[in-house]
């Protein structure tokens, strides 16, 4: 069976509504714009933050993986290149 799309003529009243009242509270007021900062300093203060010692481990594993994915990739470049030059000579 074919399924059918809903197109603009689909839409309700109160979808439509719901539209400008979304559209007339993006404002760039000084008001809106305090309240923006606002919540986003209550949302930090909810951010539960890793410890140091997390911190300082996580970091070490990516650093440690970055230089252990970039010698394979090193590796494998020169050696597919070395293969590459001695098929064309």
């Amino acid at each position: 069976m074919a399924s059918k799309k809903k197109g603009q003529a689909g839409k309700t009243s109160k979808d439509k509504n719901a539209e400008l009242v979304k559209a007339e509270k993006i404002s760039f007021s000084p008001a809106s714009i305090r309240e923006f900062i606002q919540e986003v300093q209550a949302e930090f203060k909810k951010v539960v933050w890793p410890d140091k010692k997390v911190t300082f481990g996580l970091t070490g594993f990516v650093l440690l993986l970055v230089v252990v994915i970039s010698i394979y990739l090193g590796s494998v470049d020169l050696l597919l290149g070395k293969l590459v030059s001695l098929v064309l000579q």
